[in-house]
């Protein structure tokens, strides 16, 4: 033991040989005692510790970013009343060095001895490896700091990458605190023109506490002054609390904001609206999705004459919302779209279509999901002449019973020779021939399917080679699913596809649940070349193996080997 405690302390030579002699004269009575106390002595000296360097660290950013109590993202700028607000973590054994140097007694402080400089060595060699050194150190210096090398512009095209498949909340907030050369890059305005912020959901039954919607309302403010200057897209998420401050907030900083998305919100008022027509005078879309719409009405009346897009959800003001926009209020409508909650139950909305044309002539999409029009007729409302003129899509899908029937069909298209896509899925009284007589003579997707086995029809239907000699030549998507055509009416649809004899176009087909045969399936994919998905599956007249999706070119002739 004392030749391991001897070891640990480094001795000078001349004294070692004078320790042993004393040590050995002192022997008798006392030498017990004494061996104690020096070895006491020699336990109570530590060893010096070699000093570590300090790194040099760069200058932190002007602003903090941390999370709050509920998981909430916070920035704040140093100069402002957050400084000192964000967490950071305590030094290790800080406090115990303290403490130990409190014990410590006046005669047990041990005096730091003079350290004698080393001699120089005047060696050439031995300078050029030095230099060496500090050439390979400047080079990985080089490389491990190239990020802050990079020119701001460099800097901003990257983020710019990032932020259009990832979105700018939260990768600017995270990357701005790497150093100021990354904070000045994600700070560009260019950069915060499309943002959606998401609310992290708190404890089921729990209020939050006024303190984090303090900081909630201090970073929406923070935010709409230092980033939102350029402001275009904005999408709010989830938002149960603070939705309605939001929206003016962004309404008052953001004079260039074009749409609004909202999504899952509650607790919109009419201030919010009102603030955002006072405001946002380059409004021009309006999504409301799965959110309220008691705003939304007196919002129209006011300031629909901006208003070009409008999407929201069927719920208990949603016809008196359509009933605003069939008396005028939004005369350059091009896209409309409801649809319908998927717990509720109550999905048929009144629809006068001949008041909806004459107000909104200028309708481009006009899209029903899950919800069922009740076509309506007005006494006192004069038949529009011209229908929807500019009218390229139209979807009345639907998973349950549906109501519209081939003159409510010809009522609403009667007009739209510029129809593209045309989504007819669960309508199943519509026939082949009210869509051989539409007047849209370029159709490129059409989608028939029926997906609802309790509502659909067991009789046999003839009628499809008329569709497909009709838009064969502009069909890209057919989906014909579950529909009880015979398998002579399919045979002759699937010849006259592979008759067309320019460009073929045809890159999906929905067959599902059909009475395809294999010499009719046979043709198809011989001569669809651009043919890219295929579904086979649940047809019967088809042999095992056969029967399911088939994505690509390789798949497809993969089941063309099969038939053959």
């Amino acid at each position: 033991m004392a030749e391991v405690m001897d070891a640990s302390v480094p001795e000078a030579p001349n004294q070692s040989g004078s320790k042993e002699d004393g040590a050995a004269a002192n022997q008798g009575e006392d030498g017990p005692k004494s061996n104690r106390a020096s070895l006491k002595r020699k336990s109570e000296v530590k060893t010096k510790k070699h000093k570590k360097a300090r790194l040099s660290r760069s200058h932190q950013p002007d602003y903090t970013v941390h999370q709050g109590e509920d998981m909430l993202l916070v920035i704040s700028n140093a100069s402002s009343q957050y400084v000192g607000s964000a967490w950071t973590p305590r030094k290790k054994g800080s406090k115990k060095r303290k403490v130990a140097k409190a014990k410590l007694k006046p005669n047990q402080i041990k005096k730091k001895k003079p350290i004698c400089s080393k001699p120089k060595l005047e060696n050439g060699p031995a300078k050029e490896e030095d230099g060496d050194k500090k050439q390979f150190m400047s080079q990985t210096d080089m490389r491990d700091n190239w990020g802050q090398n990079l020119p701001e512009e460099v800097l901003i095209n990257i983020f710019q990458m990032v932020v259009v498949q990832d979105g700018a909340v939260p990768f600017l907030c995270r990357v701005g605190r790497v150093c100021r050369l990354w904070n000045a890059a994600a700070s560009s305005p260019v950069l915060w023109r499309r943002v959606t912020v998401g609310h992290c959901w708190t404890e089921p039954g729990k209020n939050q506490p006024p303190q984090t919607e303090r900081k909630i309302e201090d970073t929406i403010i923070w935010l709409a002054q230092n980033r939102f200057s350029q402001l275009r897209d904005f999408s709010l998420c989830h938002w149960t609390k603070n939705a309605d401050f939001m929206l003016q907030v962004v309404s008052k900083f953001c004079p260039q904001l074009r749409s609004i998305r909202l999504s899952y919100c509650k607790g919109l008022t009419v201030k919010a609206f009102h603030c955002l027509g006072l405001h946002s005078r380059c409004l021009r879309s309006i999504d409301l999705q799965q959110s309220g719409v008691e705003g939304l009405l007196d919002f129209l009346e006011h300031h629909g004459m901006q208003i070009r897009q409008i999407l929201f959800t069927h719920g208990l003001k949603s016809d008196r919302v359509l009933a605003a926009i069939s008396r005028g209020c939004c005369p350059d409508l091009e896209l409309l779209e409801v649809n319908k909650r998927l717990d509720s139950k109550d999905g048929e909305l009144p629809v006068c279509m001949q008041q909806l044309q004459m107000a909104c002539p200028k309708l481009k999409t006009f899209r029903m999901l899950n919800v069922r029009p009740l076509h309506k007729m007005m006494r006192n409302c004069a038949a529009s002449s011209s229908g929807f003129p500019l009218l390229e899509e139209l979807c009345i899908a639907t998973t349950a019973y549906s109501y519209m029937t081939d003159r409510d069909l010809k009522e609403v298209l009667f007009g739209s020779a510029k129809l593209r896509v045309l989504d007819l899925r669960g309508c199943s009284r519509i026939t082949p021939s009210a869509l051989a007589a539409l007047p849209c003579p370029e159709l490129e997707c059409l989608f028939w399917g029926q997906y609802s086995s309790q509502f659909g029809s067991s009789s046999m239907k003839r009628g499809l080679p008329m569709l497909t000699q009709k838009w064969g030549p502009t069909l890209q998507q057919l989906d014909v699913a579950n529909q009880p055509f015979t398998e002579e009416d399919l045979e002759l649809a699937m010849s006259y596809l592979t008759q067309v004899s320019e460009t073929e176009t045809l890159r999906s087909l929905n067959l599902s649940g059909t009475r395809i045969t294999p010499p009719a399936l046979r043709s198809v994919v011989r001569r669809m070349t651009t043919l890219s998905y295929l579904n086979l599956s649940s047809c019967r007249y088809l042999p095992r193996g056969v029967k399911k999706i088939y994505r690509g070119q390789e798949e497809i002739r993969e089941l063309l080997d099969k038939l053959e």
